[in-house]
């Protein structure tokens, strides 16, 4: 068996090279159900778009009968989350969310999938929890509420930029609501973790990138939208360079008081911002690890 695993999440490379580079081919946009068919499709058949496999020889009995009830076990994950998902997602609305496509991409994205078991039960509480290197994955709420604030009046996202991938989750959300979605991770072990966490779900349309986030993708700028999941003290001058004309920016700002910023760049030296409620974020840090 031959399996293709450099190609997803897909390399930045595929998209950038040396020279000028060409405007990347617009996807459309991801349904609210894509990532669980697809980790649906993986379970019943992963990687047969992909891959050749040829048969072993000799008997092959046990070997289906132990596939057989992998697939089983995984459809079972999956559809024993259904009914935690959408409580989730009721919850996060009735504290506020009103966007009804971030809702849905909340409730079908799996956010078990981006934990160790031992913290699966917590999966769908609005908690943060950890992931390891002292980060965290965010609540969901925080998740919501600040894709919810990148698209303004439902405005509809076409190429976003994250910084602080952390182990995908938010990625996944996002993948839902944007056309293209560009993620960057400063440590290379989360970075790998995320790269894990998200391939059963082979989101076609998200390309994972490891390096310092602070100095953002000027390659593939500019962005419709940038959301930042660490705090800093001010949002470092490379993003906002980045920002198209009319792009929103969410960031959380601030040591140990801290406050989501909605940033909006309405000219060519010019940017307008608007402070929002609190919240509580790791801190935005140079370089990579």
């Amino acid at each position: 068996m031959s399996e293709k695993r450099s190609n997803f999440p897909l390399p930045l490379s595929s998209v950038t090279g040396p020279g000028t580079r060409k405007p990347a081919e617009r996807a459309p946009i991801a349904t609210p159900q894509t990532a669980t068919q697809n980790a649906r499709s993986n379970s019943q058949g992963a990687g047969t778009a992909r891959t050749t496999v040829q048969p072993a020889p000799g008997p092959a009995g046990p070997a289906k009968s132990q596939a057989q009830t992998q697939t089983a076990l995984q459809r079972s994950d999956l559809m024993a989350t259904e009914a935690p998902r959408r409580a989730m997602a009721q919850r996060v609305a009735r504290q506020g969310v009103k966007d009804p496509q971030v809702l849905s991409a909340l409730e079908t994205v799996p956010r078990h999938l981006f934990l160790e078991p031992a913290m699966s039960a917590q999966a769908y509480a609005d908690i943060s929890l950890p992931i390891g290197h002292n980060q965290t994955i965010s609540q969901p709420y925080i998740v919501a509420r600040m894709i919810e604030l990148l698209r303004g009046r439902g405005h509809p996202l076409r190429r976003v930029l994250e910084i602080g991938t952390g182990c995908g989750y938010q990625a996944a959300v996002l993948s839902c609501v944007a056309q293209e979605v560009y993620s960057i991770e400063r440590i290379k072990p989360l970075h790998e973790l995320a790269k894990a966490n998200l391939r059963p779900l082979r989101i076609a349309n998200l390309r994972l990138q490891y390096g310092d986030g602070m100095l953002g993708l000027p390659q593939v700028a500019p962005f419709d939208a940038i959301i930042l999941a660490a705090a800093g003290l001010e949002v470092p001058r490379a993003l906002l360079e980045q920002m198209a004309i009319g792009a929103r920016l969410v960031a959380p700002l601030g040591a140990q008081v801290q406050h989501l910023q909605r940033i909006i760049r309405t000219g060519t030296s010019e940017w307008t911002s608007e402070t929002l409620e609190a919240c509580h974020f790791v801190p935005l840090r140079p370089g990579t690890a």
